[in-house]
């Protein structure tokens, strides 16, 4: 009886949610902020609803059709741009070229990250209990986060 009550919960638990996304601007540009009479009113910009459309647009086109319930992880790996020197730059320093990329913080992904695919991957982000980033190499598929949504049982 036990036994089938673990497998039965089990079979609930949703798929992992994996998505290629575009390169997230940067949270300096995600948040505006407007003095009006002494009082600063903070808000989104129209380049961040931009983008936040564009990834629940991504998401609806792989079959996203409602968040993952409960405890989720989230796992993003952040591609910077590669550079036309590439070349020129690895073969100076093979080992940290990539250091030298233009690149965001992943810190400052993730911000811009998980407010996109909140409502639309999760429930909510405050149900997020494990991250996982990598700042990857740059390559010449451009630059883009590629990130996996799971449930945590």
């Amino acid at each position: 009886m036990q036994l089938d009550l673990v497998v039965s919960a089990r079979a609930r638990v949703s798929s992992p949610i994996k998505l290629v996304l575009p390169y997230p601007i940067s949270a300096n540009r995600y948040w505006r902020h407007r003095a009006v009479k002494s009082v600063v009113y903070t808000y989104v910009s129209t380049e961040a609803k931009l983008y936040r459309d564009e990834v629940a647009r991504i998401a609806l086109a792989a079959g996203v059709r409602k968040p993952l319930p409960g405890r989720v992880g989230v796992r993003y790996k952040l591609y910077p741009n590669q550079p036309k020197d590439f070349l020129k730059r690895s073969k100076r320093d093979p080992e940290n070229w990539d250091d030298t990329v233009s690149c965001i913080d992943l810190d400052n992904a993730q911000k811009v990250l998980f407010d996109s695919l909140n409502k639309i991957a999760f429930v909510d982000d405050k149900m997020i209990r494990r991250i996982e980033a990598d700042r990857a190499v740059p390559d010449e598929l451009g630059a883009r986060i590629e990130v996996e949504i799971y449930p945590i049982e």
